[in-house]
């Protein structure tokens, strides 16, 4: 996340707009922005209904890694018309990399 944070202006430049979403909760997520110092961008709680978002997107229940009513980490690129233009899985401790989605977001 702070990553993103980081280079946000980078992905302005591509005319895209970060949103993180997982199944955490609404406090989880201001706690953490707290411990962060703040996020320039939206962190959405798919906790209820249960991960809905996560399922329709093929993240939940997760695949990569065992731990319990969580979602995979992944990215999703979606395009103007609102398809998935792109799209990755990681495993649970590695930080997506940046590169890889700004090139796919130049490639659209």
């Amino acid at each position: 996340m702070t990553d993103a944070q980081a280079r946000l202006s980078e992905f302005s430049a591509s005319n895209a707009q970060v949103v993180g979403v997982n199944t955490d909760t609404v406090p989880s997520h201001i706690a953490y922005q707290k411990e962060l110092g703040g996020l320039a961008f939206p962190l959405a709680s798919d906790r209820w209904p249960y991960a809905e978002t996560a399922s329709k997107y093929g993240i939940f229940p997760p695949t990569k890694h065992p731990v319990p009513f969580s979602n995979d980490r992944a990215v999703f690129v979606v395009d103007g018309s609102g398809h998935i233009a792109w799209s990755k899985v990681y495993e649970l401790k590695t930080v997506p990399d940046l590169e890889e989605i700004l090139a796919a977001l130049k490639n659209l």
